[in-house]
Protein backbone atom coordinates (compact mmCIF):
# COMPACT_ATOMS: atom_id res chain seq x y z
CA UNK A 1 0.00 0.00 0.00
CA UNK A 2 3.22 2.32 0.57
CA UNK A 3 4.31 1.68 -3.21
CA UNK A 4 0.86 2.62 -4.27
CA UNK A 5 -0.07 5.54 -2.18
CA UNK A 6 2.87 7.32 -3.92
CA UNK A 7 1.99 6.34 -7.57
CA UNK A 8 -1.04 7.94 -6.08
CA UNK A 9 0.46 10.97 -5.19
CA UNK A 10 2.09 10.99 -8.47
CA UNK A 11 -1.11 11.00 -10.28
CA UNK A 12 -2.24 13.75 -8.52
CA UNK A 13 0.84 15.95 -8.71
CA UNK A 14 1.44 15.67 -12.58
CA UNK A 15 -0.47 17.30 -15.59
CA UNK A 16 -2.12 14.88 -17.84
CA UNK A 17 -5.62 14.27 -19.59
CA UNK A 18 -8.72 13.46 -17.53
CA UNK A 19 -9.19 10.16 -19.30
CA UNK A 20 -5.64 8.81 -18.38
CA UNK A 21 -5.94 10.08 -14.64
CA UNK A 22 -9.60 8.73 -14.35
CA UNK A 23 -8.22 5.60 -15.96
CA UNK A 24 -5.03 5.71 -13.16
CA UNK A 25 -7.49 5.97 -10.53
CA UNK A 26 -9.34 3.26 -11.21
CA UNK A 27 -6.87 0.86 -11.38
CA UNK A 28 -5.63 2.02 -7.95
CA UNK A 29 -9.60 1.13 -6.58
CA UNK A 30 -9.53 -1.81 -8.35
CA UNK A 31 -6.25 -2.79 -6.54
CA UNK A 32 -7.20 -1.05 -3.20
CA UNK A 33 -10.12 -3.33 -3.37
CA UNK A 34 -9.38 -6.21 -4.63
CA UNK A 35 -5.95 -7.19 -3.52
CA UNK A 36 -5.50 -9.49 -0.45
CA UNK A 37 -2.99 -6.63 0.26
CA UNK A 38 -5.04 -3.76 -0.52
CA UNK A 39 -7.30 -1.57 1.77
CA UNK A 40 -11.21 -1.39 0.80
CA UNK A 41 -11.73 1.69 3.56
CA UNK A 42 -8.61 3.24 1.08
CA UNK A 43 -10.49 2.28 -2.13
CA UNK A 44 -13.74 3.89 -0.60
CA UNK A 45 -12.34 6.93 -0.15
CA UNK A 46 -11.28 7.78 -3.95
CA UNK A 47 -14.19 5.77 -4.80
CA UNK A 48 -16.14 9.00 -3.63
CA UNK A 49 -13.63 11.51 -4.84
CA UNK A 50 -14.61 10.21 -8.53
CA UNK A 51 -17.62 12.34 -9.99
CA UNK A 52 -18.47 9.98 -12.68
CA UNK A 53 -17.43 6.45 -11.64
CA UNK A 54 -17.28 4.40 -14.41
CA UNK A 55 -18.81 0.06 -14.63
CA UNK A 56 -15.09 -0.83 -13.77
CA UNK A 57 -15.26 0.76 -10.49
CA UNK A 58 -18.50 -0.10 -9.38
CA UNK A 59 -17.53 -3.17 -10.03
CA UNK A 60 -14.77 -3.40 -8.08
CA UNK A 61 -16.24 -1.81 -5.03
CA UNK A 62 -19.21 -4.02 -5.14
CA UNK A 63 -16.97 -7.24 -5.35
CA UNK A 64 -14.36 -5.63 -2.75
CA UNK A 65 -17.17 -5.12 -0.27
CA UNK A 66 -18.20 -9.26 -0.97
CA UNK A 67 -14.30 -10.44 -0.36
CA UNK A 68 -14.48 -8.39 2.95
CA UNK A 69 -13.78 -10.36 6.11
CA UNK A 70 -16.80 -8.36 7.75
CA UNK A 71 -19.24 -9.15 5.63
CA UNK A 72 -22.35 -6.17 5.18
CA UNK A 73 -24.61 -5.09 3.01
CA UNK A 74 -22.29 -2.68 1.45
CA UNK A 75 -22.31 -4.20 -2.25
CA UNK A 76 -26.51 -3.90 -2.15
CA UNK A 77 -26.08 -0.24 -0.70
CA UNK A 78 -23.44 0.70 -3.59
CA UNK A 79 -25.86 -0.97 -6.43
CA UNK A 80 -28.77 0.38 -5.42
CA UNK A 81 -26.99 3.64 -5.64
CA UNK A 82 -25.66 3.14 -9.42
CA UNK A 83 -28.95 1.91 -10.49
CA UNK A 84 -30.57 5.63 -9.37
CA UNK A 85 -27.71 7.40 -10.55
CA UNK A 86 -28.80 6.08 -14.02
CA UNK A 87 -25.16 5.74 -14.61
CA UNK A 88 -23.64 3.60 -15.67
CA UNK A 89 -25.68 0.95 -16.90
CA UNK A 90 -24.95 -2.64 -14.75
CA UNK A 91 -23.39 -5.19 -16.81
CA UNK A 92 -23.19 -8.85 -16.07
CA UNK A 93 -20.70 -8.79 -13.53
CA UNK A 94 -22.60 -6.31 -11.45
CA UNK A 95 -25.21 -8.90 -11.68
CA UNK A 96 -22.90 -11.39 -10.03
CA UNK A 97 -21.14 -9.55 -7.47
CA UNK A 98 -23.89 -8.28 -6.04
CA UNK A 99 -25.11 -12.01 -5.92
CA UNK A 100 -22.65 -13.70 -4.49
CA UNK A 101 -23.07 -10.33 -1.77
CA UNK A 102 -26.56 -11.75 -1.01
CA UNK A 103 -25.86 -15.35 -0.55
CA UNK A 104 -22.52 -14.01 2.11
CA UNK A 105 -24.16 -11.43 3.80
CA UNK A 106 -27.40 -13.99 4.56
CA UNK A 107 -29.11 -11.66 6.67
CA UNK A 108 -32.99 -10.59 4.33
CA UNK A 109 -30.38 -11.17 1.18
CA UNK A 110 -33.33 -13.35 0.10
CA UNK A 111 -35.29 -10.37 -0.94
CA UNK A 112 -32.27 -8.08 -1.78
CA UNK A 113 -31.28 -11.16 -4.22
CA UNK A 114 -34.40 -11.46 -5.69
CA UNK A 115 -35.16 -7.88 -6.62
CA UNK A 116 -31.53 -8.47 -8.52
CA UNK A 117 -32.65 -11.75 -9.85
CA UNK A 118 -35.67 -9.54 -10.95
CA UNK A 119 -33.22 -6.77 -12.66
CA UNK A 120 -31.55 -9.36 -14.23
CA UNK A 121 -34.65 -10.85 -16.29
CA UNK A 122 -35.31 -7.02 -17.05
CA UNK A 123 -32.08 -6.26 -18.63
CA UNK A 124 -32.12 -9.33 -20.57
CA UNK A 125 -28.64 -10.62 -18.66
CA UNK A 126 -30.30 -13.86 -17.97
CA UNK A 127 -28.63 -15.85 -20.53
CA UNK A 128 -24.95 -14.92 -19.24
CA UNK A 129 -23.01 -18.25 -17.90
CA UNK A 130 -21.65 -15.89 -15.33
CA UNK A 131 -25.12 -14.77 -13.88
CA UNK A 132 -26.95 -18.19 -14.27
CA UNK A 133 -24.21 -19.56 -11.92
CA UNK A 134 -24.46 -16.54 -9.59
CA UNK A 135 -28.13 -17.49 -9.26
CA UNK A 136 -27.88 -20.61 -8.75
CA UNK A 137 -25.09 -19.93 -5.92
CA UNK A 138 -27.39 -17.63 -4.46
CA UNK A 139 -30.33 -19.86 -3.92
CA UNK A 140 -28.21 -22.52 -3.03
CA UNK A 141 -26.29 -20.52 -0.52
CA UNK A 142 -29.56 -18.99 1.08
CA UNK A 143 -30.52 -22.94 1.68
CA UNK A 144 -33.52 -22.96 -1.36
CA UNK A 145 -33.09 -25.51 -2.93
CA UNK A 146 -36.05 -25.58 -4.94
CA UNK A 147 -35.26 -22.02 -6.56
CA UNK A 148 -31.59 -23.30 -6.71
CA UNK A 149 -32.43 -26.27 -8.34
CA UNK A 150 -35.05 -24.02 -11.43
CA UNK A 151 -32.04 -21.97 -11.99
CA UNK A 152 -29.51 -24.49 -12.55
CA UNK A 153 -32.19 -26.59 -14.75
CA UNK A 154 -32.72 -22.84 -16.82
CA UNK A 155 -28.79 -23.12 -17.61
CA UNK A 156 -28.86 -24.76 -21.45
CA UNK A 157 -25.29 -24.82 -21.59
CA UNK A 158 -23.83 -26.08 -17.37
CA UNK A 159 -20.63 -25.47 -17.73
CA UNK A 160 -17.83 -27.31 -14.87
CA UNK A 161 -18.55 -24.23 -11.97
CA UNK A 162 -22.66 -24.56 -12.28
CA UNK A 163 -22.91 -28.67 -11.71
CA UNK A 164 -20.40 -28.01 -8.88
CA UNK A 165 -22.74 -25.30 -7.53
CA UNK A 166 -25.58 -27.41 -6.97
CA UNK A 167 -23.82 -30.24 -5.89
CA UNK A 168 -22.41 -28.10 -2.76
CA UNK A 169 -25.68 -26.56 -2.59
CA UNK A 170 -27.28 -30.12 -2.02
CA UNK A 171 -24.52 -31.25 -0.02
CA UNK A 172 -24.94 -27.90 2.49
CA UNK A 173 -28.34 -28.74 3.49
CA UNK A 174 -27.64 -32.55 3.80
CA UNK A 175 -29.47 -33.48 0.37
CA UNK A 176 -26.71 -36.24 -0.18
CA UNK A 177 -29.12 -38.57 -2.41
CA UNK A 178 -29.49 -35.90 -4.79
CA UNK A 179 -25.73 -34.69 -4.58
CA UNK A 180 -24.57 -37.86 -5.68
CA UNK A 181 -27.30 -38.23 -8.58
CA UNK A 182 -26.63 -34.95 -9.76
CA UNK A 183 -22.82 -35.92 -9.83
CA UNK A 184 -23.44 -38.76 -11.62
CA UNK A 185 -25.66 -36.92 -14.29
CA UNK A 186 -22.49 -34.58 -14.40
CA UNK A 187 -20.50 -37.15 -15.70
CA UNK A 188 -23.46 -38.81 -18.06
CA UNK A 189 -23.41 -35.17 -19.46
CA UNK A 190 -19.31 -35.55 -20.22
CA UNK A 191 -18.76 -32.84 -17.87
CA UNK A 192 -15.51 -33.38 -16.46
CA UNK A 193 -15.07 -32.48 -12.78
CA UNK A 194 -12.19 -30.86 -10.62
CA UNK A 195 -10.83 -30.86 -7.15
CA UNK A 196 -13.57 -28.30 -6.34
CA UNK A 197 -16.34 -30.23 -7.47
CA UNK A 198 -14.81 -33.94 -5.69
CA UNK A 199 -14.72 -31.55 -2.46
CA UNK A 200 -18.30 -31.38 -2.87
CA UNK A 201 -19.40 -34.91 -3.63
CA UNK A 202 -16.28 -36.09 -0.72
CA UNK A 203 -18.01 -33.70 2.21
CA UNK A 204 -21.72 -35.54 0.81
CA UNK A 205 -20.16 -38.99 1.48
CA UNK A 206 -18.67 -37.21 5.05
CA UNK A 207 -22.30 -35.95 6.22
CA UNK A 208 -24.56 -39.09 5.33
CA UNK A 209 -21.62 -41.76 6.10
CA UNK A 210 -21.93 -43.24 3.19
CA UNK A 211 -18.55 -45.12 3.07
CA UNK A 212 -18.71 -47.22 -0.31
CA UNK A 213 -19.56 -44.30 -2.19
CA UNK A 214 -17.08 -42.53 -0.30
CA UNK A 215 -14.48 -44.79 -1.40
CA UNK A 216 -15.62 -45.60 -4.81
CA UNK A 217 -15.16 -41.55 -5.23
CA UNK A 218 -11.65 -41.86 -3.87
CA UNK A 219 -11.00 -44.47 -6.46
CA UNK A 220 -12.28 -41.97 -9.45
CA UNK A 221 -10.58 -38.89 -7.96
CA UNK A 222 -6.98 -41.35 -8.90
CA UNK A 223 -8.11 -42.73 -12.17
CA UNK A 224 -9.29 -39.58 -13.50
CA UNK A 225 -6.07 -38.29 -12.34
CA UNK A 226 -7.64 -35.06 -10.33
CA UNK A 227 -5.43 -33.22 -8.49
CA UNK A 228 -5.60 -34.09 -4.71
CA UNK A 229 -4.71 -30.46 -3.59
CA UNK A 230 -4.97 -29.65 -0.07
CA UNK A 231 -8.40 -28.76 0.55
CA UNK A 232 -9.28 -32.34 -1.29
CA UNK A 233 -6.87 -34.02 0.95
CA UNK A 234 -8.61 -32.69 4.12
CA UNK A 235 -11.61 -33.41 2.76
CA UNK A 236 -10.93 -37.35 2.09
CA UNK A 237 -9.72 -37.17 5.68
CA UNK A 238 -12.80 -35.50 7.00
CA UNK A 239 -14.88 -38.35 5.00
CA UNK A 240 -13.34 -41.25 6.33
CA UNK A 241 -13.31 -40.02 9.73
CA UNK A 242 -16.43 -39.15 9.47
CA UNK A 243 -17.52 -42.66 7.45
CA UNK A 244 -15.94 -44.54 10.73
CA UNK A 245 -13.03 -45.89 9.16
CA UNK A 246 -10.50 -43.88 11.05
CA UNK A 247 -7.62 -45.96 9.90
CA UNK A 248 -8.20 -45.22 6.45
CA UNK A 249 -8.72 -41.75 7.50
CA UNK A 250 -4.58 -41.66 9.31
CA UNK A 251 -3.26 -42.87 6.04
CA UNK A 252 -4.48 -40.73 4.10
CA UNK A 253 -3.48 -37.79 6.89
CA UNK A 254 0.29 -39.15 6.85
CA UNK A 255 0.28 -39.59 3.03
CA UNK A 256 -0.11 -35.54 2.33
CA UNK A 257 3.09 -33.68 1.79
CA UNK A 258 1.68 -31.10 3.18
CA UNK A 259 -0.69 -30.33 6.28
CA UNK A 260 -2.34 -26.81 7.44
CA UNK A 261 -3.90 -25.97 10.48
CA UNK A 262 -6.96 -27.23 8.60
CA UNK A 263 -6.17 -30.83 8.24
CA UNK A 264 -4.12 -31.20 11.46
CA UNK A 265 -7.55 -30.63 12.94
CA UNK A 266 -9.33 -32.70 10.86
CA UNK A 267 -7.53 -35.71 11.81
CA UNK A 268 -7.47 -34.58 15.37
CA UNK A 269 -11.28 -34.23 15.42
CA UNK A 270 -11.55 -36.87 13.73
CA UNK A 271 -9.99 -39.61 16.26
CA UNK A 272 -11.40 -37.42 18.96
CA UNK A 273 -15.02 -38.59 17.63
CA UNK A 274 -13.66 -41.99 17.44
CA UNK A 275 -12.48 -42.00 21.44
CA UNK A 276 -8.90 -42.19 20.46
CA UNK A 277 -7.86 -39.32 23.18
CA UNK A 278 -4.60 -40.17 22.84
CA UNK A 279 -3.94 -40.60 19.50
CA UNK A 280 -5.71 -37.50 19.18
CA UNK A 281 -3.77 -35.81 21.78
CA UNK A 282 -0.56 -36.86 20.03
CA UNK A 283 -1.50 -35.82 16.85
CA UNK A 284 -1.95 -32.17 18.46
CA UNK A 285 1.92 -32.60 20.02
CA UNK A 286 3.34 -33.58 16.30
CA UNK A 287 1.04 -30.31 15.16
CA UNK A 288 3.23 -28.16 17.43
CA UNK A 289 6.36 -30.00 16.67
CA UNK A 290 5.87 -29.33 12.98
CA UNK A 291 5.44 -25.73 14.04
CA UNK A 292 1.94 -25.20 12.79
CA UNK A 293 -0.16 -23.22 14.37
CA UNK A 294 -3.71 -24.58 16.02
CA UNK A 295 -6.75 -22.56 15.80
CA UNK A 296 -10.17 -22.75 17.36
CA UNK A 297 -10.99 -26.06 15.55
CA UNK A 298 -7.76 -27.63 16.70
CA UNK A 299 -9.00 -27.11 20.49
CA UNK A 300 -12.51 -28.12 19.60
CA UNK A 301 -11.00 -31.67 18.69
CA UNK A 302 -8.71 -31.63 21.56
CA UNK A 303 -11.13 -30.90 24.24
CA UNK A 304 -13.06 -33.24 22.83
CA UNK A 305 -11.04 -35.94 22.59
CA UNK A 306 -10.47 -35.06 27.02
CA UNK A 307 -14.16 -35.04 27.87
CA UNK A 308 -14.91 -38.57 25.67
CA UNK A 309 -12.00 -40.07 28.06
CA UNK A 310 -12.78 -38.37 31.16
CA UNK A 311 -9.13 -36.21 31.00
CA UNK A 312 -10.67 -33.36 33.35
CA UNK A 313 -6.97 -32.15 34.46
CA UNK A 314 -5.57 -32.46 31.13
CA UNK A 315 -8.40 -31.02 29.05
CA UNK A 316 -8.01 -27.81 31.82
CA UNK A 317 -4.52 -28.22 30.95
CA UNK A 318 -5.42 -27.58 27.41
CA UNK A 319 -7.56 -24.88 27.89
CA UNK A 320 -4.89 -23.01 29.32
CA UNK A 321 -2.69 -23.43 26.29
CA UNK A 322 -5.33 -22.28 24.26
CA UNK A 323 -5.32 -19.33 26.08
CA UNK A 324 -1.13 -18.98 25.76
CA UNK A 325 -2.02 -19.03 22.33
CA UNK A 326 -3.82 -16.10 22.41
CA UNK A 327 -7.52 -18.30 20.76
CA UNK A 328 -10.53 -16.15 22.41
CA UNK A 329 -12.67 -18.52 23.50
CA UNK A 330 -15.62 -19.02 20.84
CA UNK A 331 -19.10 -19.92 22.34
CA UNK A 332 -17.95 -23.58 21.07
CA UNK A 333 -14.80 -23.92 22.60
CA UNK A 334 -16.68 -22.73 26.10
CA UNK A 335 -19.45 -25.73 25.42
CA UNK A 336 -16.58 -28.05 24.91
CA UNK A 337 -15.08 -27.19 28.21
CA UNK A 338 -18.69 -27.26 29.81
CA UNK A 339 -19.00 -30.51 28.21
CA UNK A 340 -15.48 -31.91 29.62
CA UNK A 341 -16.86 -31.46 33.14
CA UNK A 342 -20.32 -32.29 33.01
CA UNK A 343 -19.31 -35.78 31.36
CA UNK A 344 -16.71 -36.41 34.57
CA UNK A 345 -19.61 -35.69 36.77
CA UNK A 346 -18.27 -32.26 37.79
CA UNK A 347 -21.71 -30.51 37.82
CA UNK A 348 -21.67 -27.77 39.78
CA UNK A 349 -18.41 -27.19 38.72
CA UNK A 350 -19.81 -26.38 35.40
CA UNK A 351 -22.31 -24.45 36.47
CA UNK A 352 -19.85 -21.95 37.94
CA UNK A 353 -17.98 -22.21 34.86
CA UNK A 354 -20.81 -20.83 32.83
CA UNK A 355 -22.09 -18.91 35.26
CA UNK A 356 -18.30 -17.15 35.15
CA UNK A 357 -18.47 -16.87 31.24
CA UNK A 358 -17.37 -13.34 29.81
CA UNK A 359 -20.61 -14.03 27.16
CA UNK A 360 -23.91 -14.78 27.72
CA UNK A 361 -23.94 -18.97 27.18
CA UNK A 362 -26.68 -19.95 24.47
CA UNK A 363 -28.74 -22.71 25.08
CA UNK A 364 -26.54 -25.46 24.32
CA UNK A 365 -24.20 -24.74 26.77
CA UNK A 366 -26.90 -24.72 29.21
CA UNK A 367 -28.82 -27.72 27.90
CA UNK A 368 -25.10 -29.64 28.31
CA UNK A 369 -25.47 -28.60 32.20
CA UNK A 370 -28.97 -30.18 32.17
CA UNK A 371 -27.99 -33.01 30.63
CA UNK A 372 -25.42 -33.47 33.41
CA UNK A 373 -28.03 -32.81 36.25
CA UNK A 374 -29.94 -35.53 34.47
CA UNK A 375 -27.55 -37.74 34.38
CA UNK A 376 -26.59 -36.96 38.25
CA UNK A 377 -30.43 -36.83 39.32
CA UNK A 378 -29.00 -33.14 40.11
CA UNK A 379 -32.58 -31.22 41.22
CA UNK A 380 -31.76 -27.79 42.36
CA UNK A 381 -29.30 -27.07 39.84
CA UNK A 382 -31.38 -28.96 37.08
CA UNK A 383 -34.59 -26.52 37.97
CA UNK A 384 -32.73 -23.06 37.71
CA UNK A 385 -30.39 -24.51 34.46
CA UNK A 386 -33.98 -25.08 32.73
CA UNK A 387 -35.86 -22.29 33.76
CA UNK A 388 -33.11 -20.33 31.66
CA UNK A 389 -32.27 -22.88 28.86
CA UNK A 390 -36.82 -22.67 28.44
CA UNK A 391 -35.96 -18.62 28.34
CA UNK A 392 -34.22 -18.79 25.48
CA UNK A 393 -35.85 -21.83 23.61
CA UNK A 394 -39.21 -22.00 24.33
CA UNK A 395 -40.11 -24.05 21.26
CA UNK A 396 -37.62 -26.59 21.65
CA UNK A 397 -38.94 -30.20 22.95
CA UNK A 398 -35.66 -31.62 23.77
CA UNK A 399 -35.45 -28.99 26.97
CA UNK A 400 -38.84 -30.29 27.76
CA UNK A 401 -37.74 -33.32 27.66
CA UNK A 402 -34.86 -33.39 29.42
CA UNK A 403 -36.39 -31.77 32.53
CA UNK A 404 -39.52 -33.79 32.68
CA UNK A 405 -37.08 -36.82 32.74
CA UNK A 406 -35.13 -35.07 35.98
CA UNK A 407 -38.36 -35.13 37.47
CA UNK A 408 -39.28 -38.38 36.50
CA UNK A 409 -35.61 -39.67 37.78
CA UNK A 410 -36.61 -38.00 41.21
CA UNK A 411 -40.04 -39.66 41.39
CA UNK A 412 -41.78 -36.13 40.92
CA UNK A 413 -44.54 -37.20 38.87
CA UNK A 414 -46.72 -34.18 39.18
CA UNK A 415 -43.85 -32.11 38.08
CA UNK A 416 -43.16 -34.03 34.93
CA UNK A 417 -46.95 -34.46 34.27
CA UNK A 418 -46.46 -30.34 34.27
CA UNK A 419 -43.92 -30.14 32.29
CA UNK A 420 -45.36 -32.69 29.42
CA UNK A 421 -48.71 -30.83 29.66
CA UNK A 422 -47.09 -27.27 29.16
CA UNK A 423 -45.29 -29.18 26.15
CA UNK A 424 -48.53 -30.59 24.78
CA UNK A 425 -50.39 -27.07 25.18
CA UNK A 426 -48.03 -25.46 23.55
CA UNK A 427 -47.86 -27.92 20.94
CA UNK A 428 -43.88 -28.63 20.55
CA UNK A 429 -43.21 -32.15 19.25
CA UNK A 430 -40.03 -34.05 20.10
CA UNK A 431 -37.74 -34.60 17.20
CA UNK A 432 -37.74 -38.20 16.26
CA UNK A 433 -35.00 -40.35 15.92
CA UNK A 434 -33.42 -40.71 12.43
CA UNK A 435 -31.65 -43.24 11.82
CA UNK A 436 -29.06 -44.07 7.93
CA UNK A 437 -27.49 -46.93 6.44
CA UNK A 438 -25.87 -46.96 3.42
CA UNK A 439 -26.77 -49.86 0.84
CA UNK A 440 -25.08 -50.56 -2.50
CA UNK A 441 -24.66 -46.98 -3.28
CA UNK A 442 -28.03 -45.84 -2.15
CA UNK A 443 -28.87 -44.35 1.61
CA UNK A 444 -31.64 -45.94 3.67
CA UNK A 445 -33.40 -43.86 6.50
CA UNK A 446 -35.51 -44.98 9.19
CA UNK A 447 -37.20 -43.27 11.82
CA UNK A 448 -38.39 -44.22 15.00
CA UNK A 449 -41.60 -46.49 15.17
CA UNK A 450 -42.27 -45.71 11.39
CA UNK A 451 -43.10 -48.60 9.39
CA UNK A 452 -43.52 -47.06 6.10
CA UNK A 453 -40.22 -48.83 4.74
CA UNK A 454 -41.28 -51.32 1.45
CA UNK A 455 -39.65 -53.91 3.67
CA UNK A 456 -41.02 -53.45 7.20
CA UNK A 457 -42.64 -57.24 7.48
CA UNK A 458 -39.06 -58.34 7.02
CA UNK A 459 -37.66 -55.70 9.10
CA UNK A 460 -40.31 -57.01 11.76
CA UNK A 461 -38.94 -60.60 11.94
CA UNK A 462 -35.35 -60.03 12.21
CA UNK A 463 -36.01 -57.59 15.09
CA UNK A 464 -38.14 -60.45 16.19
CA UNK A 465 -35.00 -62.59 16.38
CA UNK A 466 -32.94 -60.01 18.17
CA UNK A 467 -35.24 -59.78 20.86
CA UNK A 468 -35.70 -63.38 21.57
CA UNK A 469 -31.62 -63.12 21.54
CA UNK A 470 -31.29 -60.56 23.74
CA UNK A 471 -33.62 -61.89 25.96
CA UNK A 472 -31.78 -65.30 25.87
CA UNK A 473 -28.51 -63.57 27.25
CA UNK A 474 -30.37 -62.41 30.15
CA UNK A 475 -30.76 -58.60 29.30
CA UNK A 476 -33.14 -56.59 31.09
CA UNK A 477 -34.41 -53.49 28.59
CA UNK A 478 -33.48 -50.00 30.37
CA UNK A 479 -37.00 -48.43 30.31
CA UNK A 480 -35.85 -45.80 32.37
CA UNK A 481 -34.65 -44.63 28.59
CA UNK A 482 -38.33 -44.31 28.11
CA UNK A 483 -40.18 -42.25 30.98
CA UNK A 484 -43.66 -41.91 29.25
CA UNK A 485 -46.64 -41.81 31.37
CA UNK A 486 -46.98 -45.85 30.16
CA UNK A 487 -47.08 -49.35 31.42
CA UNK A 488 -43.61 -51.55 30.91
CA UNK A 489 -44.49 -53.97 28.37
CA UNK A 490 -45.27 -50.57 26.18
CA UNK A 491 -42.07 -48.83 27.34
CA UNK A 492 -40.39 -51.67 25.58
CA UNK A 493 -42.20 -51.87 22.77
CA UNK A 494 -41.02 -48.06 22.59
CA UNK A 495 -37.38 -48.76 22.73
CA UNK A 496 -38.18 -51.97 19.95
CA UNK A 497 -39.12 -49.24 17.32
CA UNK A 498 -35.74 -46.87 18.00
CA UNK A 499 -34.70 -45.82 14.30
CA UNK A 500 -30.88 -47.43 14.94
CA UNK A 501 -32.39 -50.80 15.74
CA UNK A 502 -34.44 -50.86 12.67
CA UNK A 503 -31.21 -49.72 10.85
CA UNK A 504 -29.12 -52.36 12.30
CA UNK A 505 -32.28 -55.04 11.54
CA UNK A 506 -31.93 -53.67 8.27
CA UNK A 507 -28.22 -54.27 7.72
CA UNK A 508 -28.30 -57.58 9.35
CA UNK A 509 -30.97 -58.50 6.70
CA UNK A 510 -29.47 -57.01 3.79
CA UNK A 511 -25.62 -57.85 4.21
CA UNK A 512 -23.27 -60.69 5.81
CA UNK A 513 -20.65 -60.91 7.78
CA UNK A 514 -17.85 -59.78 7.62
CA UNK A 515 -19.20 -56.72 6.06
CA UNK A 516 -19.52 -54.01 8.84
CA UNK A 517 -22.81 -52.76 9.64
CA UNK A 518 -22.69 -48.34 9.47
CA UNK A 519 -24.99 -46.47 10.67
CA UNK A 520 -25.81 -42.54 10.90
CA UNK A 521 -28.13 -41.63 14.04
CA UNK A 522 -29.76 -38.22 14.38
CA UNK A 523 -29.95 -37.99 18.14
CA UNK A 524 -27.49 -39.44 20.93
CA UNK A 525 -27.81 -43.27 21.14
CA UNK A 526 -29.66 -44.30 24.28
CA UNK A 527 -28.31 -46.60 26.89
CA UNK A 528 -30.74 -49.45 26.29
CA UNK A 529 -29.82 -49.16 22.12
CA UNK A 530 -26.06 -49.70 23.31
CA UNK A 531 -26.60 -52.25 25.60
CA UNK A 532 -28.58 -53.97 22.99
CA UNK A 533 -26.22 -53.44 19.83
CA UNK A 534 -23.39 -54.95 22.11
CA UNK A 535 -25.52 -57.91 22.19
CA UNK A 536 -26.44 -57.68 18.60
CA UNK A 537 -22.52 -57.63 17.55
CA UNK A 538 -21.87 -61.10 20.04
CA UNK A 539 -24.54 -62.76 18.99
CA UNK A 540 -24.74 -62.26 15.62
CA UNK A 541 -20.89 -62.30 14.88
CA UNK A 542 -21.32 -58.72 13.28
CA UNK A 543 -18.98 -55.08 13.50
CA UNK A 544 -21.43 -52.32 13.93
CA UNK A 545 -20.43 -48.83 14.04
CA UNK A 546 -22.32 -46.56 15.12
CA UNK A 547 -21.96 -42.50 14.55
CA UNK A 548 -24.42 -40.66 17.15
CA UNK A 549 -24.54 -36.65 17.38
CA UNK A 550 -21.83 -37.10 19.70
CA UNK A 551 -19.42 -39.83 18.55
CA UNK A 552 -18.37 -43.28 16.91
CA UNK A 553 -19.44 -46.24 18.77
CA UNK A 554 -17.57 -49.37 17.84
CA UNK A 555 -19.38 -52.49 18.48
CA UNK A 556 -17.61 -55.50 18.47
CA UNK A 557 -17.49 -59.24 20.27
CA UNK A 558 -20.05 -57.67 22.82
CA UNK A 559 -18.29 -54.60 23.55
CA UNK A 560 -18.07 -50.70 23.06
CA UNK A 561 -14.90 -48.71 21.74
CA UNK A 562 -16.62 -45.72 24.31
CA UNK A 563 -16.00 -48.49 26.91
CA UNK A 564 -19.28 -47.15 28.32
CA UNK A 565 -18.15 -43.86 28.94
CA UNK A 566 -19.89 -41.02 26.81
Amino acid sequence: MRVLRQIHARLLTQSMPIASFSFGLCKIIGFCALSPHGDIDYARRLFSQIRSPNIFCWNSMIRGYSQSQTPSKEPVILFRKMVKRGYPNPNTYTMAFVLKACSIVLVSAMEEGQQVHASILKSGFGSSPFVETALVNFYAKCEDIVLARKAFDEITDKNLVAWSTMISGYTKIGLVNEALSLFRDMQKAGVVPDEVTMVSVISACAASGALDTGRWVHAYIKKQLIETDLELSTALVNMYAKCGWIERAKEVFDAMPVKDTKAWSSMIVGLAIHGLAEDALEEFSRMEKAKVEPNHVTFIGVLSACAHSGLVSEGRRYWSSMLEFGIIPSMELYGCMVDLLCRASLVEDAYTFVQNMPIPPNPVIWRTVLVGCKRNKILDIGEIVAQRVLELEPHNAENYILLSNLYASHSEWEMMSQVRKEMKDRGIKAMPGCSSIELDGLVHEFVMSDWSHPEANEIREILRDISKRVHAVGHKPGISDVLHNMVDEEKENALYGHSERLAIAYGLMKTKEPTVIRIVKNLRVCGDCHEVTKIISSEYRREIIVRDRVRFHKFVDGSCSCRDFW
